[in-house]
């Protein structure tokens, strides 16, 4: 669905709104997005000072004295911490304020390193009527972003200490050093003697420190008068010189926002050295590899915003915010790969520039090095930084995933066809939908309904009129093995006798104004309030109204899709939330306004675990708004794009993107969500989508129906044929999203994360592979090409995967593929097996229990290796053991099938599933690749459970190439069982 940015209004649709409604929606919206409803830097107070406040100081230069120190009688190591105070003075006089400091250096080998202010005085603090706000800075963040990795390393240990600073070694092996400097305050973050990450290098750190509101004296004050003098420890006066204008209110686009904590930002500036390429703090729309932020020819004059809002039809190449925030960057050289990951749920921009450095000569041999300088800015909360040294992409990967977990393991359904727009009218419409894709034999496993599904734009309801039978749609799809997802968004319709309305104002669980009423804001069902998830008592009310006989007419093949959850508010400041509105515990919106949709994502994931006593299925839940830590609960889609080239082409970078920052299960709209492609476009955007890990069409209302089966030929057959490549690749997309969950490795990988040694491939973002499959991809992106240019990382042989022929050696060069419209560019890298699924189903439910392909693609030194992970797709029997995971490993003339984890299948109790899959069987093997001295051979030996049998041999020669393939035929090898095949 669009966010508050529909282009357009449908006259069918305008009495769903009411008056008011749809003039605040007109009155904010365009056919565009405008850059000027949502703020710049000079345009958002904090972000201002701190961009001012780093231009005096660079400025400067050598003469800058960056006004931070640690203080080393308040200095202490013990236990892998390190724990100090740091003294921020504030005025000549030398007043100072106390931020304490705490660095952990946990086992992973990550460092921690956290800036407080001292708890503010209960006399200090200005009351709103009716509300308290908190005194502290806000420290919450951790709570739902991390779920584990903070256990600290007590093998750390102090290697130098002086009055000026400590050095302290740690990680694996103590191969990592953090070199603290006592004044000014910094840290170097150390790898084999040289400096990869330092904190503070250029003196920028900025925390703005608590302080009374002080009302200018009048004519008739004289100075030093009652309430004009302070204790200067705890309330310091502030600098006459600073900009005062938006500390205590600021205003844009016609709303004002009340701060009555006043300023209190963080900022802090962190260097990578001898590192030109960094990567993440998505989303945004420009390259994988991130620009400069301060201009110059190809750069940008703005920071990358991270302020999660509901940005319609946004544009591209832009650090513009949308929808989610995941403050991580890494940082990529030479085989070496570093990052951080800035804990903060505010407001927060990031400034990125690059300069040579000469005067480090022990990091890279003396040689002139691109430093990447960054600058971080949040608008309120603690400085809490996670540093991460490497030296591996996959260690930086890894790390993360151990604190803010792994992509929830999917059901399977979810990583195939889904089909959607806004709106599918009825269940009739909906059974014929189904109807149709059965009758043109178009796979697909989910079918979605948008907003008017429901009454009046009443979640948790059905529209009488249109939906009468929703129980019997349903059963439908679930006969065909097929899906239904509804919407379900965080605004609750303000209207009396709505039942969910009622509870949810009687319980007292909506976000509050600042006044401590219920906020009441404008979105889809006009007058509404909103959930806030932040609270425990309101979780467990959200996750009961999901229950089967509350959610009348879902069913067990019911799923859900969160939008809007930014949140999107149409008549609120950008879009949004005030900030001055009040959530559980007292805080403010602007303090966890990047986290708000993260916790009603994972309200819902919570209310489909518990639907039905004794049900434990996984959820499916498709969010639009996102944090770290949001891939525990689902998926997630770039949001509004258009039906454009441009649009297709933009949205590999932005998947590629989330997926090296954690969060591989993301997707773009196929055939864009505003517009009506051209039957060229919509093509190359389903074989462009048939590689994304979330592979969903979705359209406006007013768009034109696009249903597959509607396309003309070709190109409905076109379309159908990248469907079925998807479907028969789903094995091997199962085992990538299985590995995403146990390390969260991304599923979609640049060649900076599979070659770290290839600098060339640094700065490519339009081809991939798929997880370690093999598969090198890169769809067709542009209009009437007809080629793709694909860079080869190595000297491994390459295959084309359809026609099997071994392409020419291009170790560092482009090869050129043909890439007619009826062709996807992909390629088979030598050394892999992928497993996949041949028999064309109708969805994946059907496929369940269909025998394997293997397909073998020979390396150049004989061999070839991968991995098949199965399970029943759908509830968590994998925990207890209810799996298959095989490694398959071609050596010379032997293929063999092991347990990936030695498991004795004799051991293992089955279930169900493991039962049925005693039945399911290897069917075909395909060594691609094969030599020349194969072509007389007709069969192969294969020995497994005991038994020795021959399997018939064929040889072919793939597209007149020198080498060709061989297809091993009714293997007739249970899929779980060892066995091996000898083609000697």
């Amino acid at each position: 669905m669009a966010g508050a940015g529909a282009s357009q209004l449908s006259p069918r649709w305008m009495p769903f709104l009411s008056l008011l409604a749809v003039l605040c929606f007109l009155a904010t919206q365009g056919l565009a997005v405008k850059e000027n409803d949502f703020k710049k830097c000079s345009q958002s107070g904090f972000c201002k000072r701190n961009r001012a406040y780093a231009d005096n100081a660079i400025a400067l230069g050598p003469s800058w004295q960056a006004p931070y120190k640690i203080s080393s009688e308040l200095a202490s190591f013990k236990d892998g911490q390190f724990q100090a105070t740091i003294l921020k003075t504030i005025d000549e006089q030398g007043t100072t304020v106390r931020l304490p400091l705490t660095i952990s250096f946990l086992k992973s080998g990550t460092a921690r390193v956290t800036v407080d202010e001292q708890r503010r005085q209960e006399k200090d603090i200005e009351l709103r009527h009716n509300s308290q706000i908190r005194k502290e800075r806000y420290n919450e963040a951790e709570k739902w972003a991390i779920v584990g990795g903070l256990e600290v390393d007590t093998e750390a240990k102090v290697s130098h200490q002086s009055e000026t600073g400590i050095k302290i070694l740690y990680g694996p092996n103590l191969a990592f050093e953090a070199d603290i400097k006592y004044e000014p305050y910094s840290i170097e973050f150390k790898r084999g003697g040289a400096t990869h990450i330092k904190l503070n290098d250029r003196g920028l750190m900025n925390l703005e420190h608590w302080r009374p509101k002080i009302e200018k004296p009048t004519p008739e004050k004289k100075e030093g008068e009652e309430g004009q003098e302070e204790n200067k420890d705890e309330t310091p006066e502030p600098d006459p010189t600073e900009d005062e204008s938006t500390w205590w209110e600021e205003s844009f686009g016609g709303n004002t926002d009340t701060k009555p904590r006043g300023p209190e930002s963080v900022a802090l500036d962190i260097t990578f050295f001898g590192y030109e390429h960094v990567y993440g703090i998505p989303g945004h729309t420009g390259p994988l590899s991130l620009k400069e932020t301060r201009g110059g020819e190809g750069n940008y004059a703005e920071p990358y915003r991270l302020y999660n809002s509901d940005v319609f039809e946004y544009i591209l190449d832009s650090p513009m915010t949308l929808y989610g925030a995941i403050p991580i960057i890494q940082a990529q050289r030479k085989d070496s790969t570093v990052g951080v990951f800035w804990l903060n749920g505010a407001e927060t921009w990031i400034d990125i520039t690059k300069a040579k450095e000469t005067k480090n000569p022990l990091a890279l041999g003396g040689t002139d090095n691109i430093n990447t300088r960054t600058h971080w800015i949040s608008e309120t909360g603690q400085m809490d930084v996670f540093v991460f040294l490497g030296p591996t992409p996959h260690d930086i990967t890894k790390n993360y995933a151990e604190l803010t977990g792994t992509t929830a393991m999917p059901q399977e359904f979810s990583i195939a066809y889904h089909q959607c727009r806004w709106n599918y009218v009825s269940d009739d419409d909906v059974k014929e939908v189904d109807r149709k894709m059965d009758r043109y034999n178009i796979p697909y496993d989910v079918i979605w309904l948008d907003l008017e599904y429901t009454d009046d734009r009443r979640y948790f309801t059905w529209d009488s009129n249109m939906f009468k039978d929703p129980i019997s749609m349903g059963k439908q799809l679930d006969n065909h093995g097929r899906k239904l997802v509804t919407l379900i968004d965080p605004h609750i319709k303000n209207v009396g006798g709505y039942q969910i309305a009622d509870e949810l104002k009687s319980k007292g669980l909506a976000v509050k104004n600042k006044d401590g009423k219920d906020f009441d804001g404008w979105c889809w069902p006009g007058s509404s309030h909103w959930i806030d998830a932040f609270n425990p008592a309101a979780v467990k009310w959200w996750s009961s109204l999901f229950n089967y006989d509350r959610f009348k007419g879902t069913m067990e093949n019911t799923f859900i899709w969160n939008d809007m959850n930014e949140p999107s508010v149409f008549n609120g400041p950008e879009v949004t939330m005030p900030k001055d509105n009040i959530h559980y515990g007292n805080w403010e919106h602007r303090d966890l306004h990047n986290i708000n949709g993260m916790t009603f994502h994972g309200a819902t994931y919570q209310g489909l675990l518990s639907r039905k006593k004794g049900e434990l299925r996984r959820p499916f839940v498709l969010t639009r708004s996102y944090f770290a830590g949001s891939q525990r609960f689902g998926a997630m889609w770039t949001g509004d794009n258009q039906a454009s080239w441009e649009h297709l082409g933009a949205a590999f970078p932005m998947i590629i993107s989330h997926g090296v920052s954690g969060f591989p299960f993301s997707g773009a709209d196929v055939g864009g969500f505003f517009g009506n492609p051209e039957p060229e476009l919509l093509t190359r955007w389903y074989q462009a989508g048939a590689f994304y890990p979330f592979f969903r069409a979705h359209a406006h209302i007013d768009s034109r129906r696009r249903e597959p089966f509607l396309l003309t030929e070709p190109y409905r057959s076109i379309v159908t044929s990248a469907l079925r490549l998807r479907y028969s690749l789903l094995p091997a997309w199962y085992t990538e999203f299985y590995h995403a969950n146990q390390d969260g490795s991304p599923i979609l990988r640049p060649l900076f994360w599979t070659h770290p040694s290839e600098e060339a491939g640094f700065g490519i973002d339009d081809q991939f592979f798929v997880g370690s499959t093999g598969l090198l991809v890169k769809p067709v992106v542009e209009k009437d090409k007809a080629t793709a240019d694909i860079y080869i990382p190595d000297d491994e042989v390459y295959y084309d995967y359809f026609t099997y022929k071994r392409l020419p050696t291009a170790k560092g060069k482009r090869l050129a593929v043909e890439a007619p419209l009826e062709a996807i560019p992909l390629l088979l890298r030598g050394g892999h097996i992928v497993p996949r699924r041949d028999t064309p189903r109708r969805s994946s439910q059907l496929m369940k229990y269909d025998d394997y392909t293997l397909v073998v693609a020979v390396g150049k030194d004989d061999k070839a290796e991968g991995e098949l992970y199965a399970d029943d797709g759908d509830s968590f029997d994998y925990e207890k053991g209810q799996y298959l995971h095989r490694v398959f490993k071609l050596e010379g003339s032997t293929l063999a099938s092991t347990d990936a984890e030695g498991r004795n299948a004799k051991s293992l109790k089955e279930g169900e599933w493991l039962k049925r899959m005693r039945s399911v069987f290897v069917d075909k093997v395909v060594i691609v690749g094969a030599p020349p001295a194969w072509s007389s051979k007709t069969e192969a030996q294969v020995e497994s459970e005991g038994k020795k049998f021959s399997v018939p041999l064929e040889y072919h020669q793939a597209g007149g190439g020198k080498t060709g393939f061989a297809i091993l035929k009714r293997v007739g090898v249970r899929i779980g069982a060892d066995w091996t095949a000898d083609f000697s």
